[in-house]
């Protein structure tokens, strides 16, 4: 069993409020948690509503999958989500 923790950190220029946060970045839970091999969380400070930090942890059969699991959610985020990318960090254990 290989596991991968994908963190992306996001920049949310323009965003006035907590709500406005939550229609920008939501749906990632329903995105990304819905594959039995995936948990997302938020973590980071909670409260800001101009940045957001997202964990992605990925269990996979083989390190091959679980970077193409990554890269597919990182993709996917770069494509779908209405905030700047400012890090993404890769962790294998």
């Amino acid at each position: 069993m290989h596991i991968g923790i994908l963190t992306m950190t996001f920049s949310l220029p323009g965003c006035g409020s907590l709500k406005e946060k939550r229609q920008r970045m939501g749906g990632m839970h329903e995105r990304f948690g819905r594959n039995p091999a995936v948990a997302v969380c938020e973590n980071g400070e909670h409260n800001r509503h101009d940045a957001s930090e997202w964990s992605f942890v990925v269990v996979a059969a083989s390190r091959r999958e679980v970077e193409s699991q990554c890269s597919q959610i990182e993709d996917k985020i770069q494509r779908t989500v209405e905030a700047r990318i400012i890090k993404v960090t890769q962790e294998r254990l």
